[in-house]
């Protein structure tokens, strides 16, 4: 399974690269991705989630 964010489903997106000369290459962007200990369920399970969903509180770490 690729690196896709637990909470909103983020994944990589598809883009072009345009060079000062307009020529035109394939390119990936990312999501900043976070591999964090969560509870789900009263289970504590290793996910992946964006830095967005970290910082607005919408999952709370488990230490």
């Amino acid at each position: 399974m690729g690196k896709k964010c637990f909470i909103c489903g983020k994944t990589t997106t598809f883009g072009n690269k345009v060079s000062h000369s307009k020529r035109k290459t394939r390119k990936k962007q990312k999501p900043n991705l976070h591999n964090i200990k969560v509870e789900v369920d009263n289970k504590i399970k290793k996910v992946y989630v964006c830095s967005k969903c970290l910082k607005t509180n919408k999952v709370k770490k488990v230490v």
